[in-house]
């Protein structure tokens, strides 16, 4: 239940690259997030939360904008945001509250006016602005040959990664004891981390936790059994990480997984001691997410950019003063985040005319929707072709434009998506209903045809294929972006 209709003050924590499966709150036995999980009990833990898109900068374009992909048009690692839609920092900082950033921000420059107030230690797309244009080579379909890195560069340790969070972290600190007074005025603080994100190298102390713990295995792993789907096979070709790794590697991968899921955990833990101390907490609340998931090994993939719930389903949670603790099982997503951080802070919500649109996680919680509609896309590097996910109720559907097949999971009960039931006759009447709906939010063969025509002008305006294989490659995003 919610008691209260806004605070004064929003943090929001978001980290990258977490599947939810992977925190205590969530049913991890293994997981050792404690932080986390009291933000989840103490609030509301939304069980069915996902990234509108698989792909950082895609769904970070969502969550500023508060719309879907095919409306902001971020199609790729190469089309970021940059102010060119008003975003809810926009709107907030106008309307004259304090809106500070700190931490990843993966939109285009320092140059753009997105909307902050102040970004402090902002992480940019590398390449000056340009980010990964080699995912645009969607056809014919280019080369990535950085996969080997995930597994050869395992902990214990220390990273560019896990540093630059422990100076976000002292950073959010410092700003939140230099705003302790009782008359600030209005703030929203956005404190972006890059862990648990890849290098899969965690710190000593956090390492140390998980030494002798027996991790849950890896499933979906059998070439026999495996689902078999041309899309899907043609990512895993692209996205080979997995041919890296070996039984010991992946097992030293999910400790290291685990450890930075422990290592973020404890730096959100400071900055809210730091907001205990800061007076503010009566009048805070509170959201943590994150961009996206990684398969973590499961259906014999790891990383990101499939509509397996491992990739695209997030954890989210929502607390503070005037939010009763509850879980919820509406479908929500990052377009909902706009609209949430709006609500939180001033009390007034946007109207929409399509249940699928940005709405107040608060409104779910006095009205819960188990059949709200969510939408996710892929338009980026190693797929032939855009493909779409609904999740509504107990159902996945899953549609791959250019007419190849698509998939349908029953998540109540097979939440692993181990069955694919798209040609069984007794889910004829679902699949329509469900491709009905789908079509009904967009016509996916045209925006399919949408994201690679602007593709195409970007590798153009890049100055071709040679210019594009030419500029710098990466695994992850190196931190002289930041």
């Amino acid at each position: 239940m919610m008691t209260n209709m806004s605070a004064n003050n929003l943090i929001i924590f978001m980290s990258d690259e977490h599947t939810r499966s992977v925190m205590g709150a969530y049913g991890n036995s293994v997981a050792i997030t404690p932080t986390l999980d009291r933000l989840a009990t103490e609030g509301v833990r939304f069980d069915n939360a996902y990234t509108p898109s698989p792909i950082c900068i895609s769904a970070r374009a969502s969550f500023a904008t508060g719309t879907q992909v095919f409306e902001h048009a971020c199609w790729s690692s190469a089309e970021p945001y940059y102010g060119q839609h008003q975003s809810w920092m926009h709107r907030l900082r106008d309307a004259g509250h304090e809106v500070v950033s700190i931490g990843k921000l993966h939109y285009r420059s320092a140059d753009d006016d997105v909307g902050f107030s102040e970004q402090i230690l902002p992480m940019y797309l590398a390449n000056d602005g340009k980010g990964w244009p080699q995912g645009l080579q969607r056809k014919p379909m280019g080369e990535f040959l950085n996969t080997a890195e995930m597994a050869s560069i395992i902990g214990p340790g220390e990273t560019s990664y896990t540093q630059y969070d422990r100076d976000i972290t002292a950073a959010a600190i410092n700003w939140l004891e230099q705003h302790s007074e009782a008359d600030d005025p209005p703030w929203v603080l956005y404190v972006s981390f890059i862990c648990p994100h890849y290098p899969l190298s965690a710190p000593q102390q956090f390492y140390d936790w998980y030494r002798d713990v027996e991790f849950p295995l890896s499933y979906d792993r059998d070439p026999g059994s495996i689902i078999k789907h041309p899309v899907i096979d043609e990512m895993r070709e692209f996205w080979n990480y997995v041919d890296y790794f070996d039984v010991s590697s992946e097992i030293e991968g999910l400790r290291n997984y685990y450890a930075l899921c422990s290592f973020l955990d404890d730096n959100v833990r400071q900055v809210l001691e730091a907001l205990d101390h800061s007076g503010h907490a009566a009048n805070t609340q509170i959201i943590y997410t994150s961009d996206h998931g990684d398969m973590i090994g499961n259906h014999n993939i790891w990383g990101k950019c499939y509509m397996y719930e491992d990739s695209v389903g997030i954890p989210m949670t929502l607390s503070g003063p005037g939010i009763e603790s509850g879980v919820n099982t509406t479908p929500v997503s990052l377009v909902d985040m706009a609209a949430t951080i709006e609500f939180a802070v001033t009390g007034e919500k946007t109207e929409v005319s399509n249940v699928w649109q940005g709405r107040p996680l608060h409104h779910f919680i006095n009205n819960p929707d188990a059949e709200r509609p969510v939408l996710s896309e892929y338009h980026d590097g190693g797929s032939p072709c855009g493909f779409f996910m609904l999740r509504t109720g107990r159902w996945k559907y899953v549609y791959f434009s250019e007419g190849h097949p698509a998939l349908l999971f029953d998540l109540d009960a097979d939440p692993q998506e181990l069955k694919n039931l798209i040609d069984s006759p007794e889910y004829s009447q679902v699949v329509r209903e469900l491709r009905d709906q789908l079509f009904e939010m967009l016509d996916p063969e045209a925006v399919n045809q949408r994201a690679f025509a602007d593709q195409k002008r970007m590798i153009e305006k890049l100055g071709g294929r040679e210019a594009i294989l030419a500029l710098p490659s990466f695994n992850h995003t190196p931190l002289e972006s930041a």
